[in-house]
């Protein structure tokens, strides 16, 4: 029995970023999840689950993704020192 290899790779390993791009990319993928849990979990709080909390919660969210990017990007490597600080190295 033969397999068949795809002669086209999945859509993930086309379009893959370099290494550099690391720190933003996580910063990205951070804010976007953080941001989104927040605005549902502060919308919530301040104004309720009602019938227009929805809509609420993504004005929220346009504020609040570009702002949790940017605090992301300038507070990782602050926290990545303070991890090493704490963390023994793996030996």
């Amino acid at each position: 029995m033969t397999s068949k290899v795809s002669a086209n790779p999945p859509i993930f390993k086309r379009f893959k970023l370099t290494a550099r791009a690391t720190p933003y990319v996580f910063a990205f993928y951070m804010s976007t999840i953080m941001a989104f849990l927040m605005s549902l979990v502060i919308t919530a709080a301040n104004s309720g689950i009602e019938s227009d909390y929805l809509s609420n919660v993504l004005h929220a969210y346009q504020l609040a993704m570009p702002v949790a990017f940017l605090c992301i990007l300038v507070v990782r490597p602050i926290v990545m020192r303070l991890v090493s600080l704490t963390v023994h190295p793996h030996r």
